[in-house]
This record gives C-alpha cells, sequence and structure tokens, in this order.
C-alpha cells in the first residue's frame, strides 16, 4: 500500500512548485548567496603575482594543489578572497565535537537545549577564526617563499590575512543564512557548488588529453564507465535502511481506547551522510596545503616528508584517508545524526518498545548494537567509494574532479536538497488542503438554514 504522503509526493509538478510561494522564495535565496559565493571566487587577494601563480597551479595541479582547488571552488588556485574556503570552519567543527565528547563542562552544555547549542556554535566560530588566522598566516609566508608576491613583507602578509580571515568568516555566514533561509545544508551546498563550477573545465580538459594522445581511448570509456557506476552505487547506498520493527500497545485517553499498532525505526546504512569524506579531506588538505606552496622555495624536512608520502595516491595517504572516514563514519553517527539514548528515550516516552527488548537501557543497547553492525557496511562503502577511484586517478592521471568524494558530494548533496524540496511541497499541499477543508466548514456555516416559519 502506498501511504497518502508518498501519493501526494508522486503528484508535485512544477504547477505545484509554482504556487509554493515559501519554497520558491527560499530557492531563489540559496541562489543569489551561491553566486556571492561563486562571485568572490573570482576576486584576488591584493599583492598576488597573477602570472607567476598561473604556472605554479599548472604544475601542482595534478598533485595536492588540484585536491585543495576542488574543495575551494577553484579559488585557490586564483588566489581569491575565499582561497581558504570553508575548511577551517568544518576543522573547528570537528575539533569542538571532539572535545564535546571529552570534556564534561562542555557535554554538559549540550543538553541544554537551544542556548547550549548556541554556545556551542560561537565556540565553534571563535576556533573558525584562530584556524583561518593561522592557514592565512602560513599561506601569506608560503606565497613569499614561492615568490608569487609582488611587494612581499609585513604589509602583504596582514593585507593577505585580513583578506582570506574575512573571506571564510562570510562564506561560514553564507552558509549558515542559507541553511536558515534557504534549502539545504548551507555548508554542504557551497562545497557543491564549488565542485560543479569546475568540472566542466575538468571534462574538457579531460577529453582535450584524449585528443592528444596523452589517455587512451579505452581509459576515458572506463573512466565514463566509473563514474556512471559509481554515481548508481551511491544512490542505491543512501538509500538503503535497516528498519527496526517497534510496537506499540493498546492504550486509554479518557473515554476512548485506541488499540496497539505496529511501526518501525529507518537506520539509514549510512547515517553520517558525506560528512565523513568532507572531515576526512578536510585534515588531510590542512597540513599539505601550505607545503605544496612552499615547495618551490627551500622546504624543511617535515614538509619534504609530507609531499613525498601524503600526495593523492600515497600508501600513507590512502591508509590515512581510509582511516578517517571509518573513525568519523562511527563518531558522527554516535554524537550527533543517531544517539541510541535519545531514540530509546523517545520511544519510552511515546509507550513504544521493540519485542523481546526492555524499554529504557536495553533498547538503547540494541539500538547501538543494531547500528554498530550496520555501520561496518557504511563506513566501508564510503571508504571503498573514496579510495577506489583514488587509486585510478593516481595510476590514470584522471582529473581530481572525477574522484570518489566529488562524485560522493554531488550525488548526496543533490539528494538531501531534492528531498528538502519534496519535504516542503508537501506542507504547502498540506496547508492547502486544511484552508480548503476550514473554507468548506464555513461556507456550510453561511449557507445553513433555520426552520421556516408557517
Amino acid at each position: 500500500m502506498v501511504s497518502a504522503a508518498e501519493q501526494m509526493a508522486a503528484n508535485t509538478s512544477w504547477a505545484a512548485l509554482g504556487k509554493a510561494t515559501d519554497l520558491r522564495n527560499r530557492i531563489l535565496f540559496t541562489i543569489g548567496l551561491l553566486i556571492v559565493y561563486r562571485l568572490g571566487t573570482f576576486i584576488p587577494v591584493p599583492g598576488i603575482d597573477a602570472e607567476a601563480l598561473r604556472q605554479f597551479m599548472e604544475q601542482a595541479g595534478q598533485g595536492i594543489g588540484g585536491m585543495v582547488s576542488m574543495f575551494t571552488g577553484g579559488a585557490l588556485g586564483r588566489m581569491g578572497i575565499f582561497a581558504l574556503g570553508i575548511m577551517p570552519y568544518i576543522s573547528a567543527s570537528i575539533i569542538v565535537q571532539l572535545l564535546t565528547s571529552m570534556v564534561p563542562s562542555l557535554e554538559q552544555l549540550k543538553k541544554e537545549g537551544e542556548q547550549g547549542r548556541k554556545k556551542i556554535n560561537q565556540y565553534t566560530r571563535y576556533g573558525t577564526v584562530a584556524l583561518a588566522t593561522a592557514q592565512a598566516y602560513g599561506l601569506a609566508v608560503s606565497l613569499e617563499q614561492g615568490d608569487l608576491a609582488t611587494d612581499p613583507g609585513m604589509y602583504f602578509r596582514m593585507a593577505c590575512m585580513i583578506t582570506l580571515v574575512g573571506g571564510t568568516m562570510f562564506l561560514m555566514w553564507l552558509g549558515e543564512q542559507i541553511t536558515q533561509r534557504g534549502i539545504g545544508n548551507g555548508i554542504s551546498l557551497i562545497i557543491f557548488v564549488g565542485i560543479i563550477a569546475e568540472v566542466p573545465a575538468a571534462i574538457a580538459q579531460f577529453f582535450a588529453s584524449g585528443r592528444s594522445g596523452a589517455i587512451s581511448p579505452a581509459v576515458i570509456i572506463g573512466v565514463i564507465v566509473m563514474v556512471v557506476a559509481v554515481i548508481m552505487f551511491v544512490v542505491f547506498m543512501e538509500r538503503a535502511l535497516r528498519k527496526i520493527h517497534i510496537q506499540y500497545p493498546r492504550r486509554q485517553v479518557g473515554m476512548k481506547v485506541y488499540d496497539g499498532g505496529s511501526s518501525h525505526l529507518p537506520v539509514k546504512v549510512n547515517p553520517a551522510g558525506v560528512i565523513p569524506a568532507i572531515f576526512a579531506s578536510s585534515l588531510l588538505l590542512l597540513p599539505t596545503t601550505i607545503s605544496a606552496f612552499s615547495s618551490g622555495a627551500a622546504t624543511g624536512p617535515v614538509m619534504s616528508w609530507l609531499l613525498a608520502n601524503f600526495g593523492p595516491g600515497q600508501p600513507l595517504y590512502l591508509l590515512f584517508f581510509v582511516a578517517m572516514i571509518v573513525f568519523f563514519a562511527y563518531f558522527y553517527t554516535f554524537n550527533v545524526s543517531f544517539k541510541p539514548e535519545d531514540v530509546a528515550n523517545n520511544l519510552k516516552n511515546q509507550n513504544g518498545f521493540v519485542p523481546g527488548i526492555r524499554p529504557g537501557k536495553k533498547t538503547a543497547e540494541y539500538i547501538e548494537y543494531v547500528v554498530n553492525r550496520i555501520l561496518v557496511l557504511g563506513s566501508g562503502y564510503l571508504a571503498l567509494v573514496c579510495l577506489l577511484p583514488e587509486v585510478l586517478r593516481g595510476q590514470f592521471a584522471i582529473p581530481v574532479y572525477f574522484g570518489g568524494t566529488s562524485v560522493l558530494i554531488v550525488v548526496s548533496v543533490t539528494m538531501d536538497t531534492i528531498q528538502q524540496v519534496q519535504s516542503h511541497l508537501l506542507a504547502h499541499q498540506y496547508e492547502g488542503l486544511i484552508e480548503k477543508s476550514q473554507l468548506r466548514g464555513r461556507n456550510k456555516k453561511r449557507t445553513k438554514r433555520g426552520p421556516s416559519r408557517r
């Protein structure tokens, strides 16, 4: 049987989208802010030698520089005001969430509801400023060492730091505004748009390499098949669910007796979504961004070791990438997206229970056991999708935009945004049905006549 909500979702059309004024305004608001973000990637940081930067990025584009440029929407390759991207905010979020699970005072603050959440968000913003300042200073020094600054000195460093930190904070604000007043998750959409905007140029470059003979036609066909297969696999896994059976007992409310019913608790195979891949990539790019820009000058043994071992396709890079994906899949699921204790308490408050499991602590332990087993498959799926294209890309010089991380981000964010659009359309249709029923009720009251006199 198809539910009423599913029937309404199947009946959604462009006409329904046109009537949903609030949804249309949200979509236009989101598009407007994303256009502002794209325009900002083309505004350069003052004091940069454009020609030297272009030559450097042509050399580093196939290595870690290409990966960093992908997550900044090409702003790093042009050294725009958004060259740091949103990664300092993501890194600060990782640090704050880790501290929240380890520091009792922060954990207590997290349980205080909306006020506690605002306080934690404020700490995240402070951490973003600190990380962005450190990265901006390191990037400014690296630009000077790489002979990419027209007038190196303290003035250039201060101008570069102020511009880059201000750009990152502005991006953080844009993401928060999109999340609150637009459609979708603002941070994920910023990364999504940055990837999508650079894909046409990457495809053109890829086919140009095929025409010149640098890449064989078999590799081109194989890459196309691989991308299509990865997209289909991601869609299938993101929609996969494990349903936990829930039973509700017979209950009496006032003078009415309600029969018991049954339902299910849906648990996604990948509850964390695309967050583990983004977090893992941000940690990998954090130390190597500075080392990549200082590679043209004399580098220390630490920077040289990072460049030699943490480049795309290197064994340590792949091993660390997989380990971070698995860690963040478990960490983000149990600390943010799906908390077994909260789910068990909600079921207990609603008089629901898992058949054969006592409500409360036993239910929480059972749900945690189920989610742990599911995450073995979910984290393995994330690692496979992100790792396999990375290996092939290192072997066949495939553009970074065809990697597993970029495909996973694009597909996941697209599915999440479409789902939110459908939710808004369903809410609009429900509101329309309620308004019609109220109008019909008023009309019936008005047309009701009293008894005629004889």
